[in-house]
């Protein structure tokens, strides 16, 4: 079973800037908690234990957020503050966390080789520290591809969703052939094409699980025309070479947030709190009250 999972979080985050000039994009908070938490909390509920995060100068405070702090513990119990040691219980999750530094941003593909030590000779999940799968990161798509991974001998399994055919340029587009049980064998892949050319609706969506053959292939991609290496070109090298490379739609209650610019932060932040257990009902009067002052 695939215990260990690599978090690339090494990006400058400038489709995001100013809020991204002194902190994380990964640190933003949606809704209570930051875009990170969800993730590794995703993580550990598909029964990962071992989490490395690829990061990069200025990405501590994802350190931090996850390191325990006995001094903050004491003074909110002695305060009788229990309502929120509970919202601190994130630092008990039952996985262990590692980082490594990408010490030139060379795209993500040269992120993840800097986990070939971590991971060795085993197989590992891939999630994208700037996207959540799932409202309030319940999803357990994660799982189901490490069980089709396992199952089918595939060298690589890639977790995908159907987008708008006029918005394919946004997205690497995966080309498969046949489904069973919504897996497909995928043949090529391609990235951002025009929707005249695209080979299908069916965008990358942020999760991967690999076998070690991927640390050879990266090593063999040649950097692009930003001097990149780009994860996709070595997944194309896969499929060119007869690999199994299997990609996996998420269900539709796996609804995908990519915060990567200011609308789908919006859109995320906006979806989490209206549905926050604590907050969310008021939070929607809130928002009807301002909608309804902005019609007047």
């Amino acid at each position: 079973m695939i215990r260990s999972a690599v978090v690339p979080v090494a990006g400058f985050g400038t489709r995001l800037l100013p809020a991204t000039k002194s902190q994380p994009k990964e640190m933003l908070t949606v809704a209570r908690k930051p875009i990170v938490q969800y993730v590794a909390e995703e993580l550990v509920a598909n029964g990962i234990q071992q989490i490395l995060f690829v990061t990069s100068r200025n990405k501590t405070s994802i350190e931090n957020h996850f390191d325990g702090d006995p001094e903050l513990i004491r003074q909110l119990t002695a305060a009788n503050r229990t309502e929120l040691l509970e919202e601190l219980r994130f630092a008990d999750l039952q996985a262990q966390f590692f980082y490594t530094r990408q010490r030139v941003q060379r795209g993500l593909g040269d992120a993840i080789q800097c986990a070939e030590s971590f991971s060795g000779e085993q197989p590992f999940v891939v999630a994208l520290g700037d996207s959540i799968v799932g409202l309030h990161a319940r999803s357990r798509a994660v799982s189901r591809m490490i069980e089709i991974f396992e199952a089918r001998h595939a060298s690589c399994v890639i977790a995908v969703e159907e987008v708008p055919l006029s918005e394919t340029q946004h997205y690497g587009i995966v080309k498969v052939n046949g489904e069973e049980d919504g897996c497909h064998r995928v043949l090529n892949l391609v990235e951002k094409p025009r929707p005249e050319v695209a080979p299908s609706n069916l965008a990358i969506a942020g999760r991967y699980v690999f076998s070690p053959l991927i640390f050879d292939l990266i090593r063999r991609v040649k950097p692009d025309k930003k001097g990149e290496i780009q994860l996709t070109d070595a997944i194309q090298m896969m499929c060119e070479e007869g690999r199994r490379v299997l990609a996996v739609r998420l269900p539709k209650e796996d609804k995908r947030y990519d915060i990567g610019n200011f609308p789908s932060y919006f859109e995320t932040f906006v979806e989490f709190a209206l549905a926050d257990p604590v907050y969310g009902a008021e939070f929607r009067k809130t928002v009807e009250r301002l909608l309804s002052e902005q019609k007047s």
